[in-house]
């Protein structure tokens, strides 16, 4: 064994030199890779190029679709997240615990290599192929963790618990939702979340930090996989997915490290790249790379901090009636003229109501309603679309989202959550894995809903246009474009009651409830204080 002198000394008389830095005739002829190692990487390379390029014809309809004058965060979310699709929703197949598309991608790199070695006989090694393929998986890992770390860095993807949501009993969430919220409590850590997050992705595009940033998307999203299982979250295949690159990347360069610090010898990094010596190959390089820089760590980042200050994804950014928000207590609740008294256990009295800052109505009920498991997120723009208030909760929890006609005093109210199992039956879905598609998803491909004049023409008048209710800096064509799609055929429970405040603190509602039976309820405000502390951290404007 060299000892450190001797080491030292020897690279004192022999200076190294990198393989790029070396001219292609100068360089040492490569050493023959041993047929396995050549028949894995062929399987690699298929399988990891066929992981790597979006499938889905939507996802180039979005891409030629960007308004880059008017450009909203989720033009470019998408771009960079997207799966494999290549048995997802055949009738069938089964998920696999949402892993039916990287068995199938498999199974095609499998067949594809016994090809491709019958082809490539002759082939002893593969290095400057291997140097491609390590930059497709560092671009698309890369590209894709930055879109999913910019989420947690302007904290919206696991927003401050709302109202509704202090008010419901901890046994009545699911595991995913306290997980969540957990999260959602102490906003700064998960902005620590996403500052590793963004960190793991810069480093991926550069070489030289190609290991570090392997590492940290290694760890970051390992433990994001384990608490999706562990929490039943639904979303363990997408952070499985960059789990897989960072291990791919990583590597490369384990058994080196293995070398110098277990076995403590000397280790002199080989690295094998096409030579970029023709200033066009160069001067594309550079643009390519300065292009990405822009967009997902310029454009992005610009993107999100506008959906966090002015139209936070999971919530509704609309402010609601401000004379009507805060908690309650129900004094009185008359249904059909008839006075029902308060006992926790009848399944027609509301308990703990309360109004949001935004447009969102949440009462109790002692009666078992539809539990939606999804996450709550997803692309829509429209707030009765957005359901993480409603998501993950039980307990006869209703959330229901309103239309202020403020001139006459009327609300007009449906409710967040629908039918999921009638959705599923009509879409061909219903499996562990498709359960965080919902008809609230803007991607549920179904028929346009018929005309719906349930809110009359005058009130609508008043009530005005939900799209142009946010800060002009938070519009874009993404979002004039899909709030010009008609809504989806959806069954939703729905109320027109009318409001009055005799006082600051009392708001007596009278109309229809969904059932068509007429309802009288007066509430009185409550000014509860809560241990926990308020967010530093408040997305939206309200």
């Amino acid at each position: 064994m060299y000892t450190l002198e001797q080491n030292q000394a020897t690279m004192e008389r022999e200076p190294v030199t990198s393989a790029l830095e070396q001219p292609a005739a100068d360089r040492p002829a490569p050493t023959p890779w041993h047929p396995f190692t050549r028949f894995s990487f062929r399987v690699a390379f298929i399988f990891f190029v066929l992981m790597s390029i979006p499938n889905n014809p939507e996802w180039y309809t979005n891409l030629f679709s960007i308004d880059w004058l008017h450009v909203h965060y989720r033009d470019i979310y998408d771009i960079a997240r997207f799966q494999p699709s290549f048995v997802r929703g055949i009738p069938g197949i089964p998920s696999l615990l949402g892993y039916a598309d990287w068995f199938a991608a498999l199974a095609i790199a499998l067949a594809g290599a016994g090809i491709w070695t019958a082809l490539d006989r002759k082939r002893v090694e593969y290095n400057i192929l291997y140097y491609w393929l390590r930059v497709i998986v560092r671009y698309r890992a890369g590209i894709g963790i930055i879109g999913f770390g910019f989420t947690k860095l302007f904290p919206v993807q696991m927003p401050y618990p709302s109202l509704g949501l202090l008010h419901t009993n901890f046994g009545d969430f699911t595991a995913q939702k306290i997980y969540w919220l957990s999260i959602g409590i102490v906003p700064w850590y998960q902005v620590f979340a996403g500052i590793v997050e963004v960190a793991a992705g810069a480093l991926l595009f550069y070489r030289r930090t190609t290991f570090l940033g392997a590492v940290l998307l290694f760890g970051a999203l390992g433990d994001i996989v384990y608490v999706n299982f562990a929490y039943d979250g639904g979303v363990h295949g997408y952070s499985s997915y960059f789990v897989l690159y960072a291990a791919f990347l990583m590597l490369y360069d384990v058994p080196r490290i293995y070398r110098l610090l277990i076995q403590e010898r000397l280790t002199i990094p080989v690295h094998y790249y096409p030579s970029f010596a023709k200033g066009w190959l160069k001067y594309s390089r550079y643009a390519l790379k300065t292009a990405t820089l822009v967009i997902f760590l310029g454009i992005l980042f610009y993107a999100q901090y506008i959906n966090f200050r002015y139209d936070p994804y999971k919530q509704p950014s609309t402010p609601g009636v401000a004379k009507l928000r805060g908690a309650y207590q129900v004094t009185e609740f008359r249904l059909n003229n008839q006075v029902i008294p308060y006992n926790p256990l009848d399944s027609t009295r509301w308990q703990d109501v309360t109004f949001e800052k935004w447009t969102s109505l949440t009462y109790k009920v002692n009666k078992a309603t539809l539990l939606d498991l999804s996450n709550g997120g997803g692309s829509p723009m429209k707030d009765l679309q957005r359901t993480f208030e409603a998501t993950g909760v039980a307990g006869g929890q209703r959330v229901f989202h309103y239309y202020a006609d403020t001139l006459n005093q009327v609300l007009y109210l449906q409710d967040k959550v629908v039918d999921m199992s009638a959705f599923r039956n009509q879409n061909g879905r219903g499996n562990r894995a498709d359960r965080n598609q919902s008809p609230n998803s803007q991607k549920s491909r179904v028929k346009p809903a018929p005309a719906d004049n349930w809110i009359p023409a005058a009130a609508l008048a008043n009530i005005g246009d939900e799209n142009t209710k946010i800060d002009k800096r938070a519009w874009s064509t993404r979002r004039n474009r899909e709030f010009a799609e008609p809504d989806r055929p959806v069954k939703r429970n729905r109320m027109v009651l009318k409001y009055s405040t005799p006082t600051a603190s009392r708001i007596i509602l009278r109309g229809i409830d969904e059932r068509k039976d007429s309802v009288l309820v007066v509430l009185d405000k409550v000014d509860r204080e809560y241990t926990l502390s308020e967010s530093t951290l408040v997305a939206g404007q309200y």
